[in-house]
């Protein structure tokens, strides 16, 4: 497919250019201004913004084993209607990929059914039960890294154990965080709006004192660690100072703790995730260790789940909320166009530091690079409406939200995947 795109903004992956993109082939054949037009397709962008296909480097994409929630198929086609053309994809799956045989049936599904780039994680621990360590050597050459993400490796020496073997197969430890002595029933932040509304609180010791102590085992091992949804701000406070010391430390956060804090609740399954909401003190760190470079990526988490499985309230849905379609347009409603965070700061988050942490090619516009690439128009107002998803899922707490920020076209290896036209 021989494609050109002009008269856009266009983010190269380091800085923003007035140019002309022209593709053929799954690649980018030339960037310059007032490329020739004959033979190719030509989308006229009117100033809307091309930039590298972003990366979410922490997606649930539920099959195999709970497809009745997301499938490759849907999770993905979602992704690209966010504007991601790569994701990775936890192991909290049916089987759990624990091992190579595991791991088989998930591949296949991606190679058969998927509408982006998909890289799985293989399980730290063996069915993802924080006994034993699950075969890591064997998977490590087909997975982004290790991780257990929806339980919290509780053993310290399993957790010593996991990295030392992670450091030997140059792979990271990409570890959920979580004291599940710590946790007493909790389904909220503990902070003053559970206590005013009678709900038991999930404190936030139970997030950093975690990420305490394997931060020692880093310094220790010397294992490549990235910490998931970062909500907390001790956590933040830790990380900066990890980073200081030298250590090989990246971590992430996602737009719901950037943009609401537990002010923001409802009783309502939609606003309940893992970790919660944490207080608007939480929430302002993390914009500050997000500009000041603590936090390396911007992820969803996106974790569906059926309606019935999130209509039971705060005390009785399940923990997830989806976000793959709503991320970017959030993150500029709320942090870009007020002025709070540039631009360039958060493409880095979706675009550049996923791919420089995790060794993934593309996240440039430039002349070979791969056709990965997405467009938005920054000010395309309409109201976030979950009954349009693509996923399975429909559990946002931004339902509802006025937004600015829309995607209008994403390719990936120069195939269209998704065109906002045909989906009007």
């Amino acid at each position: 497919m021989r494609l050109l795109f002009t008269g856009g903004r266009v983010f190269t992956g380091s800085c923003f250019l007035r140019c002309d993109v022209a593709v053929d082939g799954g690649r980018i054949v030339s960037v310059g201004e007032s490329l020739p037009h004959d033979g190719f397709r030509v989308f006229q962008l009117h100033n809307c913004l091309l930039a590298p296909g972003f990366v979410d480097v922490h997606v649930h994409l539920r099959e195999p084993g709970f497809s009745y929630k997301e499938t490759i198929r849907t999770g993905t086609l979602a992704a690209a209607a966010g504007g991601y053309t790569q994701v990775l994809s936890m192991p909290n799956l049916r089987p759990v990929p624990d091992s190579l045989d595991a791991l088989r049936e998930q591949l296949a599904l991606i190679g058969r059914d998927a509408a982006v780039r998909v890289l799985p994680y293989g399980a730290i621990t063996r069915g993802e039960r924080g006994e034993a360590l699950s075969d890591l050597a064997a998977m490590a050459p087909y997975v982004a890294g290790f991780s257990d993400d929806g339980r919290g490796v509780q053993s310290g020496k399993l957790m010593r154990e996991a990295m030392r073997e992670a450091k030997r197969l140059g792979r990271p430890i990409v570890a959920h965080c979580e004291d599940n002595s710590l946790l007493r029933g909790g389904c909220v932040h503990d902070g003053v709006w559970a206590r005013e509304h009678g709900f038991p609180g999930i404190c936030s010791e139970s997030e950093w004192r975690p990420i305490e102590r394997d931060l020692e085992l880093v310094a220790e091992t010397g294992c490549r660690y990235h910490v998931c949804h970062v909500s907390a701000k001790e956590s933040v406070a830790l990380l900066r100072q990890a980073k200081k010391d030298g250590l090989p430390v990246t971590c992430e956060t996602g737009p719901h703790y950037l943009t609401l804090c537990d002010e923001d609740l409802r009783d309502e399954g939609r606003f309940k995730m893992n970790p919660p909401l944490r207080s608007r003190e939480d929430m302002l760190a993390l914009r500050e260790g997000l500009l000041d470079g603590t936090i390396d990526c911007l992820v969803t988490d996106h974790a569906p789940h059926s309606a019935e499985e999130k209509s039971k309230g705060l005390r009785g849905s399940a923990m997830g909320v989806v976000g793959l379609e709503t991320a970017f347009a959030v993150l500029c409603t709320d942090l870009v166009l007020p002025g709070l965070v540039p631009l360039e700061v958060v493409l880095d988050r979706l675009v550049t530091r996923p791919r420089k942490i995790f060794g993934l090619p593309g996240g440039v516009i430039e002349p070979g690079a791969p056709a990965d690439l997405t467009v938005f128009d920054l000010d395309a107002p309409h109201t976030v409406d979950p009954e349009q998803f693509l996923s399975k899922g429909r559990a946002t707490p931004f339902a509802g939200k006025l937004v600015r920020a829309a995607a209008i076209l994403t390719l990936c290896g120069g195939e269209i995947v998704y065109d906002r036209e045909e989906h009007r």
